[in-house]
């Protein structure tokens, strides 16, 4: 059960997280179909996206436009254009973040993140490796997952008429 400790404390890493980039990843050495060089990064995200999308950085809740994108079609990696996810999943979780009960195959992958004393599921790009948030297992059915991710770190691509 989640009281007001945990809200709070979890509120309280987060701003850590967000002012001073902290992480626990570690796919650096992984080698995916789409990389670049640092530099090469910087040049191609904003600085928002490249603080999420290489840094692993969080975006502060309901900041993001696609929060409240309810169109059909598709939320992709902000680094590689990957379709990651399919609106049909999207669901409303109140937690300030896009949230989605399920990836489309093949789309992302995840790794354990272990910053803060605490191990998470870090969810990324299978294209490009650019972080795009974290799953819970606390969704709707039928996955009783919540993948909750950074709006920085997806653009979104309508389905076609």
């Amino acid at each position: 059960m989640v009281n007001r400790r945990h809200v709070l404390t979890g509120a309280g890493l987060g701003i850590l997280a967000l002012r001073f980039g902290f992480t626990g990843r570690a796919i650096a050495a992984e080698s995916f179909a789409v990389s670049h060089t640092d530099a090469e990064w910087q040049k191609l995200l904003s600085a928002d996206q490249y603080s999420v999308l290489r840094k692993e950085g969080t975006e502060y809740p309901f900041t993001s436009p696609l929060l409240k994108e309810h169109r059909k079609g598709n939320f992709a990696c902000a680094g590689c254009e990957q379709d990651a996810f399919s609106s049909t999943t999207k669901f409303e979780s109140g937690t300030g973040w896009p949230s989605f009960w399920v990836p489309l195959d093949g789309a992302v992958a995840t790794t354990t993140d272990t910053s803060f004393g605490m191990a998470r599921t870090e969810v990324h790009c299978s294209r490009c490796g650019g972080h795009l948030g974290h799953v819970f297992d606390d969704g709707p059915k039928p996955t009783g997952l919540r993948y909750c991710m950074n709006g920085v770190a997806m653009t979104f691509h309508p389905a076609s008429a």
